[in-house]
Order: C-alpha cells, then structure tokens, then sequence
C-alpha cells in the first residue's frame, strides 16, 4: 500500500511539472507513459504471473516473473525521467 502511494505522489508531480513546463500536451505525453510504471508497481505479481503472449513471430512466455522483480523494473520505469534530469543538471 504505501508503494502504492508513494508512486501516485511521484506521477502527481510529473504530471504537475509537465503542465506548467510544456502545456496540455506534455501533460497527454507524460500521462500516457505513466501506465505502464505504475501498472507495474501497483499490479506487479498479476502482470507477473502472465503467460501466453505470442506474436507468431516470436516464442511466446512461457515462465512467470516474481513480481518483486516487476515492480522494480515498474520503480525503475517511474523515477527514471528524474534520474535523467538530476544528471543533466548536474553536468
């Protein structure tokens, strides 16, 4: 739960800088990519335990993934925008 919280308190910010920074449509653009981090955080072991996807061109999944680890990947996809932005500032 707190994970939960502490994401949608990080996707607020975004979505509060992208508007005063770019407008409406930073703020359509900065939203949309929000999904998928915090379909990730917030649904981890469900989107975890998919399998099945199968494109006819590529082998389908065919193993869970713990769903710590696709939260994680989910926190990386989240804080990533404000890791870029601290290592332009500071170079």
């Amino acid at each position: 739960m707190k994970s939960r919280i502490l994401s949608i308190i990080i996707a607020v910010a975004y979505l509060v800088i992208s508007y005063f920074a770019g407008g409406g449509e930073a703020l359509w653009r900065v939203a949309v990519f929000l999904i998928l981090p915090l379909a990730c955080i917030w649904f981890g072991s469900d989107l975890g335990g998919y399998t099945g996807l199968n494109f006819y061109t590529r082998p389908g999944i065919t193993h869970t993934t713990p769903g710590c680890f696709v939260a994680f990947a989910g926190w990386l996809l989240l804080l990533l925008p404000g890791i870029i932005i601290v290592i332009v500032w500071l170079t």
